[in-house]
């Protein structure tokens, strides 16, 4: 009688294990086995982190094995198990491999397929189909689509995290660590007491140290000693923490009537500001986005204030970038003058300090949360919904999307959800970071996720005109990096254009993205469909890139330096940001 050796590997991470039953069955193209209790005598199967084998004899030649079936049953009390993977070594010395992966709940069975990337053309038999189809089924039940508020892209459906589907919730390890790293960051960053601090007025700047009472380095020291400075000031709009609004200036805005006699104290090449424009000299800084955004009201003892500044910059000899002219506001009038470099002191300060807090508020709630968590979101539920786990862009993608439903739910039970942190500790709280969303959905478009064009439509892209931008120069390193490895993926399983726009799942995933994701904007530009492997390549590329070296650069600068090739991105954004605080995220 064939005998098969099988191979079951449980996962690592805390309660993995299980004293369940666990029954296996084979299913071949000749038949299908009977149920096989997978059990060692005096043995404790299925331990967290185990790999155990077993034995298991058939009665009848089984031909090509197709499907492995796993059955679970109580023993004394439900006890969930999560299963790696089943290998088989068949009685002709072939080994296959089951990917699971994922957690196994309650009584019940799961049937797994061998791990091999399959498109769904390449299925021909009716089993392997069924199976394909009945997954999907089972998924888009699971994963369905919900609308958080009004004008978002659409989230999952789930008001907290335990509503989510067990397969895509932190784990035990994972849900303690992120409790202990928020309890250690309140802790670390004295959060009761700052945020006690700005119930009444500072009386001094040396009070923004005390927000460093606990985190002291060279960073840090660095930042107390220079955040005053404008270098540092025009510095961190090249590689801060929001290195995406800054812009090449080609034509001075009506809105921000500024002259050369206001601001030639600053002009070291000895031309109009004009002509500074027409070099190439000029960027500017428009946070028109705040304009209008209800300030945090929740509080009526606190009273809370936005600004949308527009702030002019300045290339000078030594190719730095500095600030020259500063308006508070979008409508020019006597009671928004133009702050100015030659202007007093503090005046100045101030007036960058109310930059740097406009800046911290479109960091926080469009660059970091809307663009990065969102949209990931958003490709991670069209994802699950769409292709099966043997889809080979589906175990492409899969891994950049971990934790980010979870995450962003997290943020949507506790953080800007109403009275959580942000209506706590944001000027923008209390529904103004919701109604930011709502108004930057506008302008969330495809192309301003691919990165190239992106820094291109804001006249960026020059290292020679702009040297030291190392968000632009290292982030199309990492760009041409992902889309050399997708093209290289989708020239494996695409033989042609004509596959990629025959591959429905494929054509599935990308319109679930623009219908439910995009909210079928035809202004997103997002496409509904994909033709052609160089477009594939380039829509795969976006999706990895947001999740992860774009998400990088927008979060991981917050509370610490990154310091690739010695270069430093440093962070004085908690320094000068007077209405709100940073908060890390927990992956």
């Amino acid at each position: 009688m064939p005998s098969y050796t099988v191979t079951v590997a449980t996962g690592s991470q805390w309660f993995a294990g299980t004293d369940d039953y666990i029954y296996l069955s084979l299913v071949g193209s000749a038949g299908c086995s009977e149920k096989h209790l997978l059990d060692k005598p005096f043995y404790n199967d299925f331990e967290r982190g185990a790999v155990d084998s077993y034995d298991v004899t058939v009665d009848e030649e089984l031909g090509e094995i197709q499907l492995v079936k796993i059955e679970k049953r109580k023993y004394w009390l439900h006890d969930d198990w999560y299963l790696k993977y089943i290998t088989l070594k068949t009685p002709y010395g072939d080994y296959i491999e089951f990917p699971c992966y994922r957690w196994i709940t309650g009584e019940g069975e799961i049937v797994l397929r061998d791990g091999r990337a399959k498109l769904a053309c390449d299925d021909q038999i009716h089993i392997l189909k069924q199976h394909r189809r009945k997954e999907l089924e089972t998924r888009q039940k699971q994963y369905r689509w919900m609308e958080w508020n009004p004008g978002f892209p659409l989230s999952i459906d789930a008001k907290c995290h335990k509503d989510l589907p067990r397969d895509i919730q932190f784990d035990s390890e994972k849900g303690v660590d992120f409790v202990l790293n928020y309890s250690r960051a309140m802790e670390n960053l004295f959060i009761n007491r700052f945020m006690h601090m700005f119930q009444s007025s500072w009386s001094d700047f040396a009070d923004f140290e005390k927000i460093f009472v606990k985190i002291s380095n060279t960073i840090s020291e660095r930042v107390m000693n220079h955040w005053q400075e404008d270098l540092m000031f025009g510095y961190q709009f090249l590689n801060g923490c929001n290195p995406v609004l800054i812009r090449r200036c080609t034509k001075l805005p009506k809105k921000l009537p500024v002259t050369t006699e206001m601001v030639e104290c600053s002009l070291e090449r000895q031309l109009t500001l004009q002509q500074e424009v027409e070099q190439g000299n000029i960027f500017i800084v428009d946070f028109e986005l705040l304009d209008g955004i209800d300030a945090n009201k929740t509080d009526p003892c606190t009273l809370q204030f936005l600004a949308a500044p527009i702030c002019l910059l300045y290339k000078n000899l030594a190719n730095k970038i500095v600030p020259i002219a500063i308006q508070l506001n979008q409508i020019p009038g006597d009671e928004n003058p133009i702050f100015l470099p030659s202007d007093a002191k503090y005046d100045w300060l101030l007036a960058k300090i109310w930059v740097r807090s406009s800046d911290f508020h479109v960091h926080q709630t469009i660059t970091h949360l809307l663009r990065t968590h969102l949209v990931s979101e958003v490709f991670g539920i069209a994802l699950y919904r769409q292709l099966p786990a043997v889809h080979p862009i589906f175990k492409l993608l899969v891994a950049h999307v971990r934790f980010t439903i979870a995450i962003n739910t997290k943020a949507r039970e506790q953080l800007i959800c109403e009275y959580g942190l942000f209506d706590k500790a944001n000027a923008t709280g209390g529904g103004g970071h919701v109604q930011m969303v709502q108004k930057a959905m506008q302008d969330l478009t495809y192309t301003s996720l691919c990165f190239p064009e992106a820094i291109k439509a804001r006249g960026m892209d020059s290292a020679e005109d702009i040297p030291n931008y190392f968000y632009r120069d290292d982030g199309l390193l990492v760009w041409e990096a992902i889309k050399t490895f997708t093209a290289e993926v989708v020239g494996i399983y695409y033989e042609s254009d004509q596959v990629v726009a025959e591959d429905q799942e494929l054509q599935d995933f990308v319109n679930d993205v623009y219908v439910y994701g995009m909210r079928g904007k035809k202004t997103s530009g997002f496409p509904k469909s994909i033709k052609t492997r160089e477009k594939l390549s380039e829509y795969l590329t976006v999706v990895i890139f947001t999740a992860s070296a774009q998400h990088a650069a927008v979060n991981f600068g917050q509370p610490k330096v990154w310091s690739p090739s010695n270069r430093l991105w440093i962070l004085c954004q908690t320094v000068a940001a007077p209405a709100g605080i940073w908060v890390q995220c927990g992956h």
